[in-house]
């Protein structure tokens, strides 16, 4: 049932984004007023993550599930009734509150449920809603829009809603609340403000390509407010994120690699569809099925990765997918853009193989580190650092693909050598993961 609201808020990123001009044109609106449905989407995530975890321990973890499901399947039909541009930017906040909720509730729930031994496999499931949605995205979104008309893009979303409510309901345990936790408002001032500033100046850097002293300053002061945060929970006793995780080691070296993978993940979506739709000038739906087999390849090995996890533990496997995702990232940046089909491929298989092999360990590195008592916390920053470091990641390969064309052959060079950075400190990130497990077994 998890896998229902995983597979919704993943979805809906990448989805939408590809029906914005055709929204535009629908509602009578500006292509700089609608792109708000994107970003307000985005910005009501950072809003809503950080009390992932305190509203989890507060009411229980499954309550939270359920009405975070339920929230976003009648915002997302709210979207799709939306009569103006000004609306369906309202609804899109409602969307992304309860989507910014959802995928850390859901890891929490499955964490507490099946413990440490187990959390390889089941966030390996987990991982094909989490890795596929985004891949599958443009190709049904392009495929709806030629079919149908754009409220089906959020349309979607209510069947996918509706049955994971229905399975929820009877199955999902609802957790004990913890009555005598209070919030720490402080701390939730500071973080609401400073991870949607931080997010909106990074978009903005994208959608423009350049820097402007107003994206500046707004990241300026988010970047400000963070670390006020930081401070702020250094020093309080009753933090809403618990910060001193950070000294935990294993803990560190997991979030350090799930940095790297967010920032190579997220990218990689961005500049793989730009490749086909600019590079080699394909329309939307054919772009989408030239990266099926990114998608085709994380569904498959997803399952595999967390069956390995469980069996191998994460260092291994996470070292093993880092190198993998160089070596099928790495020769787009020396390839000619109109390389044959037959070489490309078969690296964007062997790339989707290494999403899960990747992005799973990681994360499991980071969670089996931590008690039970702080997996909420631990799983709501993960997603946190998961989602400015792919905003980052996307925002730097937008930008140095618009900066370089019309040459095409250097934009994607450019923005290729970009993604492989990414993937060699996602490397690095699973040498410390190694390093730390080598030390535990030696102790």
């Amino acid at each position: 049932m998890v896998v229902f609201g995983a597979f919704a808020s993943g979805l809906d990123a990448s989805l939408v984004n590809i029906g914005l001009d055709t929204i535009s044109r629908e509602l009578h609106a500006t292509l700089g007023v609608t792109q708000w449905v994107a970003s307000a989407y985005l910005l009501a995530l950072g809003l809503s993550l950080p009390l992932a975890g305190w509203l989890s321990r507060r009411f229980g973890t499954g309550r939270v599930w359920l009405t975070a499901l339920a929230t976003f399947t009648v915002a997302s039909a709210l979207c799709a009734l939306a009569p103006n541009i000004g609306l369906l930017i309202a609804a899109r906040v409602l969307q992304g509150l309860a989507g910014g909720v959802l995928i850390p509730a859901g890891q929490t729930l499955l964490g507490q449920e099946v413990g440490p031994d187990r959390l390889g496999r089941v966030m390996g499931t987990l991982g094909i809603a989490v890795s596929a949605a985004p891949a599958v995205g443009p190709l049904l979104g392009g495929l709806l829009l030629h079919a149908l008309p754009w409220p089906w893009l959020f349309a979607i979303n209510i069947p996918i809603g509706a049955a994971g409510l229905l399975l929820g309901r009877r199955f999902i345990p609802r957790g004990t609340p913890a009555t005598t936790t209070s919030i720490d408002r402080s701390g939730l001032a500071l973080i609401t403000i400073g991870i949607p500033l931080v997010v909106f100046a990074v978009t903005q850097w994208g959608n423009s390509q350049s820097i402007s002293s107003s994206t500046a300053a707004v990241a300026a002061a988010g970047a400000l407010a963070l670390v006020g945060f930081v401070a702020h929970a250094a020093r309080t006793t009753n933090p809403l994120l618990d910060m001193g995780l950070y000294r935990n080691v294993a803990y560190r070296a997991g979030a350090i690699a799930a940095a790297f993978a967010g920032a190579l993940v997220f990218g990689s979506g961005i500049v793989q569809t730009l490749y086909f739709q600019i590079g080699r000038d394909q329309d939307t739906i054919h772009a989408g099925l030239s990266l099926f087999g990114v998608a085709s390849a994380t569904v498959v090995f997803a399952p595999l990765t967390g069956r390995w996890v469980d069996r191998y533990g994460p260092a291994r496997i996470s070292l093993i997918g880092a190198t993998l995702a160089i070596a099928a990232t790495a020769p787009f940046a020396v390839l000619p853009v109109h390389t044959s089909s037959w070489i490309i491929q078969p690296l964007l298989i062997a790339y989707g193989a290494a999403v899960a092999m990747i992005a799973t360990p990681a994360n499991v590195a980071a969670y089996k580190a931590v008690t039970a008592a702080q997996l909420p916390d631990a799983i709501t920053q993960v997603n946190i650092i998961q989602r400015v470091a792919g905003s980052l990641g996307g925002a730097i390969g937008a930008v140095l693909i618009a900066s370089r064309l019309p040459d095409t052959t250097d934009a994607f060079r450019a923005a290729f050598t970009a993604l492989t950075i990414c993937a060699v400190g996602a490397l690095l990130g699973a040498t410390l993961i190694y390093r730390t497990s080598q030390q535990e077994n030696n102790s």
